[in-house]
């Protein structure tokens, strides 16, 4: 699984360098979550711009990820959905759950907005 995380005025933000979130790279992608998923973040940002296919299995992760960060009550961000990938999202009734963006940038702005005005 070839991936980067940034962290970025205290929002992790997880870019997957791959096409594919699938069965293959779910159980790695599962244990990255676990590290990142803390506390301590004020955010968790996904960049599955260059995704293009996914599966239940790479779904799970996600959910994994909303489970873990709603505990806290911190956001977690979808970012650069292509069709595919927002029309599973969609099928499976998990769209509801995330904030989804087109950029890093445009949830960055969002997030901050969401901070001053409380």
């Amino acid at each position: 699984m070839d991936f980067s995380i940034e962290n970025k005025n205290n929002v992790a933000i997880f870019t997957l360098k791959s096409n594919n979130l699938d069965t293959e790279i779910s159980a790695q992608l599962k244990a990255k979550v676990l590290i990142i998923a803390q506390p301590d973040i004020d955010a968790l940002f996904f960049d599955l711009s260059m995704v293009e296919y996914a599966d239940s299995a790479g779904l799970g992760a996600l959910l994994l990820a909303y489970r873990q960060m709603k505990e806290y009550d911190i956001p977690v961000a979808l970012i650069g959905l292509q069709e595919p990938v927002k029309n599973l999202l969609s099928l499976s009734l998990i769209d509801e759950l995330f904030d989804i963006f087109e950029n890093t940038d445009e949830a960055m702005e969002f997030y901050s907005r969401e901070a001053i005005n409380g």
